[in-house]
C-alpha cells in the first residue's frame, strides 16, 4: 500500500491494519501509531470515527493529518454539544475525532464505516458506564481498530475490556467468563481479587495475536539501537510571559519581579516557560501545571515503563517528587544500582550532575526532558545514559516543549549549535 514516508515498521504495520477489519496495533508513545493509522485510513475510502483522549483528539489528529495524510478532512467533535454536533454531521469530514468523555451523547453513528480507539486501555473496564455507552454507540460499525502502548500495566485483567471493543470472537462476551478461563479468586476482607493463574498470560496472548500487530524493539549487538526523538508541544497562557518578555518586570500578589539584564530574563523566560517562576527569596510560583500534566500523561500512556525524568529546576524536581510519590532521585545512594537492576520506576535527574559517567542503559529505555538544558553538550550526554553500548532497545526520547516561548528557541538552538547570545536576543525581539 502506498507509504507516507515511513519507517519499515510503520509500513508493516499500517498494512497490517489495512488487511483487518478488527485489530489493534501495540507500540510505545511516539512510535507514530496514529501516522500508521491514516496510512491504512486513506486506502479504505470510508468515513471515521476515532475515540481519543481530549488533548490527542485536538492537537494531535487534525495535525499529523493534514501533515501526512492532507487529502482527509478531520473535524474534532469537542466543546459545546452545538459544536460536537456539527462535526459529526459534517458531511465533508472523512474522519470525525471525539474525547472519550463524550460517550454519554454520541449521536447515531450509522455513517461510520470504520472507528479508532486511540489509548485503548481507556475501555479496559467492560463494566463502566464509558465502555457500555460507547459499545452500544459503536454496534453496527464494521471496522474497529484499537492503538495502546501496553494491555496489561495494571494486570492481565485489564485485557479483556480493550480486546472486546474491537472484537468479542477474540477473548469472548463475558468478563465473568474469562475471569473463569484465567484465574482465581480471592477473598480479602470484603473484596474478590483475582489473581491469574499459571500460564494464563501466554494463553491469553496467544488468542489475540493474529488481531494484534507489536513493535518488539529488537536485540542489538554491535552496532546502538535506534534513537528515537519525540517533541510534545504543550499551551499555556502567554500574558505572564509575554510581559517578562517585553518590559522585563513581572507583578504577582503584591511581590514585583524585576530582571535587571538579559541574561536574567532569559532564565525567567525559562522558568515561566515550565510553568513557575523564583521570587526574590528564591521560593517558587507556580503558575501553571501544563508541563507536568504532559509528563504524566506520557508516563501513563507508555504504562508506567521506567523513565528518566530530566529537570532543569529544583522547582521542577519537587513537584516531580510531589507528584511521583515513587519517583527516586540518581543522587540517593544506591539509586543507580536499583535503577539499572529494575526497581526504580522513576528516575529523576540533572543533566549537570546525572549526564557524564553514568550508565543506566540497563534500567530502561524512555526518558523524558521537563526543560531542555541550555548545553548541547549536556543533551548530548544525558541522552547518552541510555542511548549507548549495552542498550539492546530502541531508545525514545520525549521533549516537552512550551508553544511560543524559548523553549522553542532553545530546542533549535540545540539542531543548530547556535550560541545562547543569540537566542537570548531572539527571545526578547
Amino acid at each position: 500500500m502506498a507509504a507516507l514516508n515511513l519507517r519499515p515498521y510503520q509500513e508493516e504495520a499500517a498494512t497490517f491494519l489495512f488487511e483487518r477489519d478488527r485489530a489493534m496495533v501495540l507500540a510505545p508513545v511516539g512510535a507514530g501509531k496514529t501516522l500508521i493509522t491514516l496510512t491504512a485510513m486513506s486506502e479504505m475510502g470510508i468515513k471515521w470515527l476515532v475515540f481519543a483522549p481530549l488533548r490527542v483528539a485536538t492537537s494531535v489528529w487534525p495535525v499529523e493529518a493534514a501533515k501526512w495524510a492532507p487529502g482527509l478532512r478531520v473535524r474534532a467533535a469537542v466543546g459545546t454539544p452545538k459544536q460536537r454536533q456539527e462535526a459529526f454531521e459534517d458531511p465533508d469530514a472523512d474522519i470525525v475525532v471525539t474525547n472519550y468523555d463524550s460517550a454519554h451523547s454520541l449521536p447515531d453513528l450509522s455513517g461510520f464505516g470504520g472507528v479508532v480507539f486511540d489509548e485503548l486501555t481507556r475501555l479496559k473496564n467492560p463494566s463502566g458506564k464509558r465502555f457500555k455507552a460507547i459499545e452500544k454507540a459503536v454496534t453496527n460499525i464494521p471496522i474497529r481498530w484499537g492503538l495502546t502502548g501496553s494491555f496489561t500495566s495494571n494486570g492481565l485483567e485489564d485485557v479483556f475490556g480493550q480486546v472486546k471493543i474491537i472484537s468479542e470472537k477474540l477473548l469472548g462476551r463475558r468478563v465473568g467468563v474469562f475471569r473463569q478461563q484465567y484465574f482465581t479468586s480471592i477473598l480479602k476482607g470484603a473484596y474478590v481479587e483475582y489473581e491469574p493463574v499459571p500460564g494464563a498470560l501466554q494463553h491469553v496472548m496467544a488468542r489475540i495475536k493474529h488481531a494484534t500487530y507489536l513493535l518488539e524493539p529488537g536485540v542489538y549487538k554491535d552496532k546502538l539501537p535506534p534513537l528515537h526523538t519525540v517533541e510534545v508541544p504543550v499551551e499555556m497562557d502567554l500574558t505572564e510571559y509575554d510581559t517578562m518578555r517585553k518590559d522585563f518586570v513581572l507583578q504577582f500578589g503584591t511581590e514585583q519581579l524585576v530582571a535587571e539584564n538579559a541574561a536574567v530574563v532569559t532564565q525567567k523566560l525559562a522558568q515561566l516557560a515550565s510553568g513557575f517562576v523564583y521570587g526574590e527569596a528564591g521560593d517558587a510560583h507556580w503558575r501553571s501545571n501544563h508541563k507536568i500534566d504532559a509528563v504524566m500523561d506520557i508516563i501513563n500512556e507508555n504504562q508506567h515503563t521506567p523513565t528518566i525524568i530530566w529537570y532543569q529546576f529544583v522547582a521542577e524536581r519537587d513537584l516531580l517528587v510531589e507528584t511521583f510519590p515513587q519517583a527516586v532521585d540518581v543522587k540517593t545512594d544506591g539509586a543507580i544500582d536499583a535503577w539499572n537492576a529494575g526497581r526504580v520506576q522513576i528516575l529523576l535527574a540533572h543533566p549537570a550532575s546525572a549526564g557524564h559517567g553514568l550508565n543506566l542503559q540497563h534500567g530502561g529505555n524512555h526518558m523524558i526532558w521537563m526543560t531542555l538544558p541550555w548545553s548541547l553538550e549536556l543533551y548530548e550526554q544525558a541522552v547518552g545514559r541510555l542511548h549507548r553500548s549495552g542498550q539492546a532497545r530502541d531508545v525514545w526520547c520525549y521533549v516537552v516543549q512550551t508553544k511560543s516561548t524559548i523553549d522553542e528557541k532553545i530546542w533549535q538552538a540545540l539542531h543548530d549549535k547556535r550560541s545562547l547570545a543569540t537566542i537570548a536576543l531572539e527571545c526578547l525581539k
